[in-house]
C-alpha cells in the first residue's frame, strides 16, 4: 500500500489517507491520525473528496469485513507505518477476482502484516496457497497469529527474503505458468520486474494486481529524483501499449491496475 499517514475520522471504517480531491487534481490531501485505535483507515477512491460522504457511502453499502480481517485492520492501525496497509475494498476486489477465476496458487509480493494474505488465503479451496514474499518477518508476525486464528495459516507459505530471489526460485522449479493470481505492492523501483517474473508465473487467464499506480499523483510528474514516481509511471506506460494483457486502471485506492494474462 501506499506509504502514506493514517487518517480518523468517527466512523468505524475510515475514509482514504491520501486522495488527489477530484479528478485530475495534482494536490495531495492528507490527514493526520487520531490516538483512537479503533478507527483506522480504508483509504478510498483517489478521485473522492477527503471525508466525502459518497466514499463513506461506497464502503458502508459495499464492505463485508471478515471479522479477524478487521481484528488485523485495527492491529495495524497501531503500527507507525500502518498507512503501507491495503486500503480493505481493494483487497475485497481482489478476493473477489480471485474467487470468481477459481484461484488456487496466488503470489503476493509485500505482504506487511498480513491483512491481504489473510483476505486471499479466506477465498482460497483448503488446499490453495499464497507464495507471500516480504523481507521483514516482524511485520509478518502481527498478522500470523490471526491467520492461525481463522484457519488458514496452513495456506500462507511467508518467505523472508528478496521477492525477486523468490519468483526466481519459483520459475527455476518449474511452476511456470501454474499460479492464478499476483499481487505486486513492494518497492516501486523493483516493480517492472516484478511485473515481468510474475508475468511467466501466471497462466494464461490469470490477473496481475499491481498497488498503488497513481503513487499518490505523483505519476502525472514525476520529478528527477522520485525513482519509485519514474518506475511506476514507466510500467504504467508499458501496460498500456503491453499486447500481451488486457488491462483495468482503477481509482480504488491509490490506483490499482488489473492485467489480465492473454
Amino acid at each position: 500500500g501506499s506509504k502514506m499517514p493514517l487518517l480518523s475520522v468517527p466512523k468505524e471504517v475510515a475514509v482514504g489517507t491520501a486522495m488527489l480531491g477530484v479528478a485530475f487534481a495534482t494536490g495531495v490531501l492528507a490527514g493526520k491520525r487520531r490516538p483512537q485505535a479503533t478507527h483506522t483507515r480504508c483509504e478510498g477512491s483517489a478521485f473522492l473528496v477527503k471525508n466525502s460522504p459518497l466514499q463513506q457511502y461506497i464502503l458502508d453499502h459495499s464492505l463485508r469485513e471478515h471479522p479477524i480481517l478487521k481484528k488485523l485492520r485495527l492491529l495495524t492501525a497501531d503500527h507507525p507505518h500502518g498507512g503501507m496497509m491495503v486500503s480493505c475494498e481493494e483487497a475485497q476486489l481482489m478476493a473477489n477476482l480471485a474467487k470468481l477465476i477459481k484461484a488456487k496458487k496466488v503470489i503476493e509480493i509485500g505482504v506487511f502484516t498480513g491483512y491481504n494474505a489473510l483476505s486471499m488465503a479466506l477465498v482460497l479451496p483448503d488446499d490453495g496457497r499464497v507464495i507471500a514474499c516480504d523481507i521483514n518477518e516482524d511485520y509478518a508476525k502481527i498478522g500470523r497469529p490471526l491467520w492461525k486464528e481463522a484457519g488458514v495459516e496452513h495456506k500462507i507459505d511467508l518467505r523472508i527474503k528478496p521477492a525477486i530471489q523468490t519468483l526466481d526460485e519459483l520459475l527455476a522449479s518449474g511452476e511456470a505458468e501454474t499460479f492464478d493470481f499476483a499481487f505486486i505492492d513492494a518497492d516501486k523501483e523493483n516493480y517492472n520486474e516484478y511485473y515481468e517474473k510474475c508475468f511467466h508465473l501466471i497462466k494464461k487467464g490469470g490477473i496481475i494486481a499491481i498497488d498503488n499506480v497513481f503513487w499518490s499523483g505523483r505519476v502525472l510528474k514525476p520529478r528527477k529524483g522520485d525513482l519509485a514516481a519514474q518506475s511506476i509511471h514507466h510500467l504504467n506506460e508499458k501496460l498500456l501499449r503491453d499486447a500481451r494483457v488486457s488491462i483495468s486502471m482503477l481509482p480504488v485506492g491509490d490506483g490499482v491496475t488489473l492485467a489480465f494474462k492473454l
